[in-house]
């Protein structure tokens, strides 16, 4: 087995932390969390690949499968739980898949990643397809849970991304496009879930946030699929409704709203 180059387990550049002030380890995290958007930066074509491919997949009728552990696994799920609401698509088109199930969400089950089959074994819950997309996430590049699953989605001609913090890890190697997101040494040694999650929760943004425009979810900067599930969302989508429709009145925007349930469907029956 190859040694990994894990610069996520490399000492932090501070030492004796517990001998700072409040205020000096807030502007030291502070320092460091500003270096994540200089490295997402630098891996933006790599990003841009993995967009563009899973979106061709998306438009046909595929679909995409985050897979993590950890904090890893719970921003893949925290991703695609919004997509429904916020541009108003069906929960299967994005899925959060999580090492340990939903009860991990909550719950620390950390030995629940290191099974290579597990992770195969939950994608064939969803009867996984060769049209589909599946993102291992994954701050070490290490994890079982997530190398196992790429590395068969591959055997079964399933396109596979990634999102990693190390260089030349095991769950790149399994990647048709691999992220790597090099943030360095963690503010607390190995605490991947400050830079790196950071960075992941940034790349995954990007991710969802692109291929819902790529789906036609958005018209001009605004969501107008979004899901009219509370007041804030009501007065949003009626202002949005009589600035888009040219409505003056706002009680009649807002009952064309209510009726259609959505921005575009009451714009496209005015």
């Amino acid at each position: 087995m190859k040694k990994e180059n894990r610069i996520t387990e490399s000492p932090s550049h501070y030492r004796h932390i517990e001998q700072m002030s409040t205020e000096e380890i807030v502007r030291s995290i502070n320092e460091e969390d500003q270096k994540v958007a200089l490295a997402v930066k630098k891996v933006l074509p790599a990003v841009t690949a993995l967009i563009e491919a899973a979106s061709l997949l998306l438009v046909a009728g595929g679909r995409v499968f985050y897979m993590g552990a950890g904090t890893s696994g719970r921003l893949g799920v925290l991703d695609a739980s919004e997509c429904p609401p916020t541009y108003g698509v069906d929960a299967g088109i994005i899925n959060g898949l999580m090492a340990g199930g939903d009860a991990a969400l909550r719950f620390g089950i950390e030995d629940a990643e290191d099974s290579y089959k597990t992770g195969w074994q939950d994608l064939q819950q969803y009867n996984i397809r060769s049209n589909d997309f599946v993102i291992g996430i994954a701050a070490s590049g290490t994890t079982p849970y997530v190398a196992g699953a790429l590395q068969r989605c591959r055997k079964h001609n399933i396109a596979t991304g990634c999102i990693v913090c190390n260089p030349g890890s095991t769950v790149a190697s399994h990647a048709d496009y691999p992220i790597e997101v090099i943030t360095g040494p963690e503010f607390i040694t190995g605490s991947t879930r400050m830079k790196s999650g950071t960075a992941q929760k940034m790349v995954l943004n990007m991710i969802s946030t692109a291929l819902m425009i790529r789906l036609g979810r958005v018209q001009d900067n605004r969501m107008v699929y979004m899901q009219i599930t509370n007041e804030k969302l009501t007065d949003r989508g009626t202002r949005m409704l009589m600035e888009t429709g040219g409505i003056a009145d706002y009680e009649k925007a807002k009952a064309l709203l209510l009726q259609y349930g959505s921005v575009q469907a009451a714009l496209t029956n005015l």
